[in-house]
């Protein structure tokens, strides 16, 4: 299997040559249908657009091409985080507060692995939830095994497009 963290290290200069922060590289679907997944984002925006997608595949696909450190093929996909994106990096915490998450930890805390909550925040290395009928709790960072913003009124509000230009377009490929 392909090495996460060489790859991240190949593709973050692309990015950032682009203007645009990672949000995640990951590997999914096994040996039957190989994936390499990148999430990057504008850092003003939070989204990509279109463009931005396939200026990002493109330098990906050349940079990996050449270095060559995933031994099977695979498929390639290049995208925005979206709307309930996935929280990998604590500064997500910070710039999420105030949003409602889904939360899973790497071992229990006061007897769960999973919280709904809302983020109030981080401080340190420390996140800091608050979960109805439990309260408010102090997660370490580095406890939490995935975490992804719920779908709400006021992150569909806070997530807005920037730009709908486009969005009727069917792409075919042949």
């Amino acid at each position: 299997m392909a090495d996460i963290d060489i790859i991240t290290k190949l593709i973050e200069p692309e990015a950032k040559a682009l203007g645009f922060d990672l949000v995640r590289v990951a590997m999914f679907g096994g040996k039957t249908d190989p994936t390499l997944q990148v999430m990057a984002e504008r850092p003003d925006t939070r989204q990509l657009d279109l463009t931005d997608c396939e200026a990002l595949s493109r330098r990906v696909s050349e940079v990996l091409d050449a270095a060559d450190p995933i031994e099977e093929a695979y498929r390639l996909e290049v995208s925005s985080p979206g709307i309930d994106r996935p929280l990998t990096r604590a500064k997500d915490y910070a710039d999420w507060t105030g949003y409602d998450a889904r939360i899973r930890l790497a071992s229990p805390l006061d007897g769960r692995k999973q919280f709904d909550a809302r983020l109030l925040g981080l401080e340190g290395d420390t996140v800091t939830i608050y979960a109805e009928r439990v309260g408010e709790i102090a997660i370490p960072f580095g406890q939490i095994a995935s975490a992804k913003l719920l779908l709400t009124d006021a992150l569909i509000e806070a997530t807005a497009p920037l730009s709908t230009e486009g969005a009727d377009r069917i792409s075919e490929e042949g």
